[in-house]
C-alpha cells in the first residue's frame, strides 16, 4: 500500500480519536460546566490538539528530523490558525445559521482537519514523499 495513503489513514485514526475526545470535552464544558460555547470550543480544541501532537509524532510522522520541542511549537502555530477557523466557523454556524453547537463542530472538524494534516505533512514534519 502507498506510504502516503497509510500515513493519511494513521493521521485520520489519530485525528478521529482526539476529535472524539474534543467533542467529549466540549459537551462537558458547555452542558455541565456551563462555559460559554466559544471559550469551551477553544479550550477543548487546545487540549485535544496537544494530545494529537504526541500521538501524531509517535505514530504518523515518526520520520521527522525536527526536535519534539520545535515540532510542538510549529504544531501549535498551525493549530492556532485552525483554532481561529474553528471558533470563527462555530460563531457563524451557531449565531448566523442557528445550528446546534454539536453538529456544527463535527462539520467544522472536517474542514480544519484537512488544513492541519496538510500543513503538518508539508511544513512541520516535512515527511511528504518519505
Amino acid at each position: 500500500m502507498n506510504k502516503g495513503l497509510i500515513r493519511f489513514l494513521k493521521y485520520s485514526s489519530v485525528g478521529v480519536s482526539t476529535f472524539l475526545f474534543d467533542l467529549f470535552l466540549l459537551y462537558l464544558f458547555i452542558d455541565f460546566l456551563k462555559i460559554y460555547y466559544v471559550y469551551a470550543t477553544a479550550a477543548a480544541f487546545g487540549i485535544a490538539v496537544s494530545i494529537n501532537y504526541v500521538l501524531s509524532r509517535r505514530f504518523v510522522f515518526h520520520g521527522t528530523l525536527r526536535s519534539a520541542h520545535a515540532g510542538y511549537g510549529i504544531f501549535i502555530l498551525i493549530a492556532l490558525v485552525g483554532l481561529g477557523a474553528v471558533t470563527g466557523l462555530m460563531v457563524f454556524f451557531v449565531e448566523v445559521l442557528h445550528m446546534n453547537y454539536f453538529p456544527s463542530r463535527i462539520i467544522i472538524a472536517g474542514i480544519v482537519g484537512m488544513w492541519n494534516y496538510l500543513m503538518n505533512l508539508y511544513v512541520n514534519f516535512k515527511v511528504a514523499g518519505k
